[in-house]
């Protein structure tokens, strides 16, 4: 299992249109039903930070990637002009969890 963490903030005039571009990822991702990840997005209450988490499940012999979506190739296409803090991107180990 490979997990990936990604904080960034948008500029507050396009946290929503942020949020937007995200919401059509999960829409993309509910039509085309990939398989051999877990992906959420969480907005902080500040109203301008995201956190993405994106967990690789090692056990899927054909995985889909994230990256492969196009909606989420259009979310990520002017990220960093969307935002004041550019996105920082860090693996992370999972320690535990609950469901």
């Amino acid at each position: 299992m490979t997990a990936t963490v990604v904080r960034y903030q948008a500029k507050p005039d396009r946290a929503d249109e942020n949020q937007e571009l995200i919401e059509a990822v999960f829409a993309d991702l509910g039509a085309r039903r990939p398989v051999g990840f877990t992906y959420q997005v969480f907005r902080l209450e500040d109203g301008v930070s995201f956190v993405h988490v994106v967990v690789e499940d090692d056990g899927v012999e054909h995985p889909d990637a994230l990256t492969d979506v196009p909606a989420f190739q259009a979310f990520v296409h002017d990220i960093g002009d969307r935002c004041d803090v550019p996105p920082q991107v860090a693996g992370a180990t999972l320690v535990g969890g609950y469901r």
